[in-house]
């Protein structure tokens, strides 16, 4: 029997329509929100908000779904996808944005994979950002 000691996305977390949250919530699973939040989201899984969803407040998340409406910025590390229905008033930062038609987005997006949280320290994208050894003794 294959053990599981990685406690990842186990737990799919539920804002019903009608339920108003107001504070920061932290979760390592799925959560997807029908009713309100009034605060930031951070999670190690995959958020949905549904058409009736509505978030005030940043979002940091590995991949989204957005049906509702979202004011303030959302940090998707893999594949935000906003559907016909989702209104984002805020910045993006995300690998990857699916965005169909009909959605509305007001704000500045930022696909730059080294923007996006990472657990991999940042690599120098130009050659002439690698110090050279004579350079490093020089600057010491």
């Amino acid at each position: 029997m294959a053990k599981n000691n990685d406690h990842e996305n186990n737990a799919i977390n539920l804002i019903g329509i009608g339920t108003e949250i107001t504070g920061d919530v932290n979760s390592n699973g799925d959560i997807r929100i029908d009713g309100t939040l009034t605060g930031n989201l951070i999670t190690k899984g995959k958020v949905v908000i549904g058409e009736t969803g509505k978030v005030k407040g940043e979002i940091t998340c590995k991949n989204s779904d957005v049906s509702g409406v979202i004011e303030g910025k959302i940090v998707v590390a893999q594949l935000l996808s906003l559907k016909i229905s989702a209104k984002v008033n805020g910045d993006i930062q995300t690998n990857k944005l699916a965005i169909e038609p009909g959605s509305k987005f007001t704000g500045n997006c930022n696909m730059n994979e080294e923007s996006v949280i990472s657990s991999e320290p940042q690599k120098p994208r130009f050659q002439s950002e690698v110090k050279q050894p004579e350079e490093q003794k020089a600057s010491q």
